[in-house]
């Protein structure tokens, strides 16, 4: 099943899709940016805002690093990472084949945006809405989840590559610490970003065939 050729009323559309299919994750990137670090804030609060969240209740919270700033939440990592290693949780050779170089590979990139959810916030519309209150939070993680693949679309439609990480139990705490974030703001993923100094991979995809179907459609 490939895509069906049409025509769309808004020329919009057909952008946006094209940016979904050139989407990819880079991992050899520098520190250099192809726009100016306030396009960059843009990008990042425009994305925050716009999405919808469930009851409208905005639990997103979001963090930007750029330059030195974001080689400390890297340096975190990496502290973290040999912390593990000293303690006999992570193998050497492991240490130094893999984690090692992952970790001082994404530090070498412009920035990272962090995303938080602030679950704490969702107290006042579980009371409200109690029949849903164990739903609110997956609810939570949904919203924060398209601002991630906004953001990231947004920053690679402007020139960056991009990956996306999930380094939150073992740097959370600090990170909290070193920016002075509430502790209700938890960590869910970062998105690591700069120049590509590779060229795009082609996209492997699974048939559609097994999860896609459609009923009344007009023939």
């Amino acid at each position: 099943m490939g895509s069906i050729q049409v025509e769309f009323k808004n020329p919009a559309t057909t952008t946006l899709l094209e940016l979904a299919r050139s989407l990819r994750t880079y991992y050899d990137l520098k520190a250099e940016s192809p726009i100016s670090d306030d396009a960059i804030e843009a990008i990042v609060q425009d994305s925050v805002l716009h999405v919808p969240s469930s009851f409208n209740t905005h639990t997103s919270r979001v963090v930007l690093l750029l330059k030195e700033e974001h080689k400390k939440a890297w340096d975190i990592a990496i502290n973290a990472m040999e912390g593990l290693l000293a303690a006999g949780q992570v193998p050497e050779e492991m240490f130094e084949t893999q984690a090692k170089p992952k970790l001082n590979g994404l530090r070498a990139a412009y920035g990272t945006v962090l995303f938080f959810v602030d679950y704490d916030s969702l107290a006042p519309i579980k009371e409200k809405f109690s029949i849903y209150a164990d739903k609110f939070d997956p609810f939570a993680m949904e919203s924060n989840a398209m601002a991630q693949y906004l953001v990231w679309v947004a920053l690679e439609a402007e020139g960056f590559g991009a990956n996306l990480q999930h380094y939150s139990l073992l740097i959370d705490k600090q990170i909290q610490k070193t920016w002075s974030l509430p502790t209700s703001w938890k960590l869910d993923a970062q998105l690591v970003f700069g120049v590509s100094t590779t060229d795009s991979g082609e996209k492997a995809f699974t048939p559609l065939e097994g999860s896609f179907k459609v009923f009344g459609k007009s023939l």
